[in-house]
């Protein structure tokens, strides 16, 4: 999550977000396996002889890395390949179009089960750790939160509040997603506006405190991702500070 307003960014169009991906992916793997398909048939390296073809060979490398960090390890490129040439061919097909479809999505439905599954059970095992340690408190829906300040601060936000927060997101394994601290920016959103998280752990506190929540996916954002860090199923790591309270 990038960005100036967390609001925004915790209300992602996600569906949409996702559905111009894969456009983008399909066509990166159209033009580049098309390209791949009539390298197998060259006997030695293409002769670059003017600017063009320098600029093609360039944008093949490009193309071929973008394939390898985003092609799934289950995907073999052979029959990728072999596809799309027949397709370009006109050649005759196993699956129809429509078929084609259906089996991608269901297939890529799949993919992100799995992995949303186990990104959740990374994350149980994390909090079940997690909650034994000294000054973590767990609350009836599963969401941790421990003290890291105590502020000067003596009323709780509402959940028809706005607010206004430094804070500083990280997944599980520490790599950092998002951060207010790190633009310089404080963030300001109504707490009925974000994760649900967010929502009930900014109610716990006072102007001035900060907290480290620990908030399971199915507080965060579920078996969607947000933007290209969080993955489906993640559990999700912040340290926030609570500036001001700007009711509604």
């Amino acid at each position: 999550m990038t960005g100036s307003s967390i609001s925004n960014s915790f209300n992602l169009n996600h569906n949409t977000f996702l559905m111009m991906k894969k456009i983008l992916l399909l066509l990166v793997f159209a033009v580049s396996a098309s390209a791949l398909s009539a390298q197998k048939d060259m006997k030695s390296k293409p002769a670059l002889r003017t600017a063009q073809d320098s600029a093609s060979y360039a944008y093949g490398i490009v193309l071929g890395n973008s394939i390898k960090r985003q092609l799934s390890d289950d995907l073999s490129s052979d029959v990728l390949i072999a596809a799309l040439g027949a397709t370009l061919k006109g050649d005759s097909m196993q699956f129809t179009p429509e078929v084609a479809n259906k089996v991608f999505s269901d297939y890529n439905r799949a993919m992100q089960i799995k992995a949303s599954e186990k990104a959740r059970m990374e994350g149980k095992k994390f909090l079940e750790e997690n909650k034994k340690r000294p000054g973590v408190v767990t609350t009836a829906s599963g969401l941790q939160y421990e003290v890291m300040k105590r502020g000067t601060g003596t009323v709780s936000p509402k959940e028809t509040d706005k607010v206004e927060v430094h804070y500083h997101g990280t997944l599980i394994n520490g790599d950092v997603f998002d951060s207010s601290v790190e633009r310089g920016q404080p963030a300001t959103f109504g707490l009925n506006q974000v994760i649900k998280g967010w929502t009930e752990g900014l109610q716990y506190m006072h102007e001035g405190d900060k907290y480290k929540f620990f908030i399971p996916s199915e507080l965060a954002y579920g078996d969607r991702s947000a933007g290209p860090k969080i993955k489906p199923g993640s559990t999700l790591v912040f340290e926030v500070e609570l500036l001001k309270i700007l009711g509604n």
